[in-house]
């Protein structure tokens, strides 16, 4: 995809993320892999409603700004993502409602944070790791990401938000929105002991469609 049509992408998909109500104010970040190993990303404290392509943040391939406004404060969560996933093209972080919400409950377990409800919650996402708090803009968070050696496409930062890496810009917002609609899901079934997917009917998903799961 050439530099002008990702740009256009993103705003178009921020947009989309905004009207929706997914995130909201000048929250959330989003970047993808440019053609020549850079990156485009948008800038800190714009809001996802009113991007414009032309300003979006610039790096190269070597990661120097070169470009655009001032990036996000979140480049460290984005650098780990690139740094430890090769196939990582695009990565996106909201402050979306219902996956914060989740993030608060007691009991659930860091290392699969979502309970099984649905194939494609498992197809998209694989297990899902709940980081905990970090201050925002807290290069501690790149670390955070950078010890799960490339073993996880989705987090969640407790009380603050998701981020989701994939192979590209579409990917990425579709796992997104599958990570917000698992959260809310659980919250709409907690404590109603809803029927599950079992440990082999997940297996039989993680093996059909190549998840990364253990």
């Amino acid at each position: 995809m050439s530099d002008t049509a990702l740009r256009e992408a993103i705003c178009r998909q921020a947009a989309s993320i905004y009207q929706r109500g997914l995130t909201g104010g000048a929250s959330g970040n989003i970047s993808a892999r440019t053609e020549d190993g850079g990156l485009l990303v948008t800038p800190t404290g714009a809001s996802f409603g009113f991007l414009d392509p032309a300003r979006l943040s610039k790096f190269d391939a070597d990661g120097n700004h070169i470009e655009g406004d001032k990036p996000t404060k979140e480049m460290p969560l984005h650098s780990a993502f690139y740094e430890t996933r090769s196939t990582a093209g695009a990565v996106v972080h909201l402050h979306s409602t219902h996956s914060v919400a989740w993030s608060m409950m007691p009991d659930i377990d860091p290392d699969n944070m979502l309970p099984p409800l649905t194939a494609y919650a498992v197809m998209r996402l694989g297990k899902v790791r709940l980081l905990p708090f970090f201050v925002p803009g807290d290069p501690a968070m790149g670390d955070a990401v950078r010890g799960l050696a490339g073993k996880r496409s989705a987090v969640v930062l407790a009380n603050h938000g998701p981020v989701v890496a994939s192979k590209d810009l579409e990917a990425a917002v579709y796992a997104m929105e599958e990570l917000e609609e698992t959260s809310k899901l659980a919250l709409l079934l907690k404590g109603a002991n809803p029927r599950m997917l079992t440990d082999g009917q997940v297996r039989r998903v993680v093996d059909k469609f190549d998840v990364e799961w253990d």
